[in-house]
C-alpha cells in the first residue's frame, strides 16, 4: 500500500539533488506533486520523468526568498489541486564556508534570504491552509549545519540554526491543530549544492579540521526515504523535532 495516496505535496527546490529526490519518492508513494525552484527547466525535466512513470506532477519557477513568488505558488497550488497536504522546505545555498568577518551584506541576505525567509514564508502560507482544512504536515530539510558550529560558514550556519528552531517552534505551536512540523539534518549527501563554489580559504580550512572521522556520503536517496517516513502516517507521534541522517559523524 502507498503511504501517500493523494497527498497533495509541495517540495521547493525540487530542480536537482535532494529536493529532485524527494518529489519523485512522494510520487512514486501516490502524492500529488507541486515543484518549485529557480530554475524552470530543471523541473520541467523531472515532472516529465515523474509522469513519465504513471506518477501526478506539475511544477511553477520562484524564488523562495521572495514573498511574492511564494504567495504565487501557493495560488497556483490551490488552483491546480484545490489543498495542501505536505510542505517540504528543502531550497537552500551554501555560503563558501565564509567566516563572519569576510561575509558581505549580500551574501548575508542571499543565504538569509533562501534559507531562513523563504521556509519562514512557505510555513506561515501553508499553516493557515492547514488550520482551514484541519490537518498538515511540514518536513523542513535543515542541516547538522543546523546542530553545530563548524560545518560551514557563518550565515550558513546562522540560517540552518535558525530554521531548526522555527521547526520546534511550529511543531509546538500547532500540535493540538494536527498540524506537525519537523526538520531532517543531513550530514553528507551527494548533491550539487557545491557545484561552481569557490571555498573561502581560512573557513574552509577550519571546517576541514573536524571532516576526518566524517563517513562516506551519503545519496539523496536516504535522505527521501526518511522524508517519505516523516510525510506519512507511520510518523504520526513524531513532531518539533530534527531528525540527524549522517551515517553516525556527530556521534563522534
Amino acid at each position: 500500500m502507498k503511504l501517500l495516496t493523494h497527498k497533495v505535496t509541495l517540495v521547493t527546490g525540487a530542480g536537482s539533488g535532494i529536493g529532485k529526490t524527494i518529489a519523485e519518492f512522494f510520487a512514486d508513494q501516490g502524492a500529488k506533486v507541486m515543484l518549485t525552484d529557480i530554475h524552470q527547466q530543471n523541473i520541467e525535466a523531472v515532472v516529465t520523468e515523474i509522469t513519465a512513470k504513471g506518477g501526478t506532477a506539475s511544477c511553477i519557477a520562484a524564488d523562495i526568498a521572495v514573498k511574492a513568488d511564494v504567495q504565487q505558488v501557493m495560488k497556483y497550488i490551490q488552483k491546480t489541486y484545490q489543498t495542501l497536504d505536505i510542505l517540504v522546505n528543502n531550497a537552500g545555498v551554501m555560503d563558501s564556508f565564509t567566516p563572519v568577518a569576510e561575509v558581505s551584506d549580500e551574501l548575508w541576505e542571499k543565504v538569509i534570504g533562501t534559507n531562513l525567509n523563504g521556509p519562514f514564508f512557505t510555513c506561515r502560507e501553508a499553516v493557515q491552509l492547514f488550520l482551514k482544512k484541519g490537518s498538515g504536515t511540514i518536513i523542513n530539510i535543515a542541516s547538522i549545519g543546523g546542530l553545530y558550529g563548524g560545518r560551514a560558514g557563518a550565515a550558513y550556519t546562522a540560517s540552518k540554526h535558525a530554521l531548526v528552531g522555527l521547526t520546534k517552534n511550529i511543531g509546538y505551536q500547532y500540535a493540538e491543530k494536527n498540524i506537525r512540523c519537523n526538520a531532517i539534518a543531513p550530514g553528507g549527501v551527494n548533491t550539487n549544492i557545491l557545484y561552481g563554489m569557490e571555498p573561502q580559504p581560512f573557513g574552509f580550512e577550519r571546517m576541514n579540521a573536524g571532516t576526518g572521522n566524517a563517513p562516506a556520503a551519503a545519496n539523496p536517496e536516504a535522505i527521501a526515504e526518511l522524508a517519505v517516513f516523516l510525510a506519512s502516517e507511520k510518523s504520526a507521534f513524531i513532531n518539533g523535532t530534527v531528525l540527524t541522517a549522517d551515517g553516525g559523524w556527530t556521534a563522534y
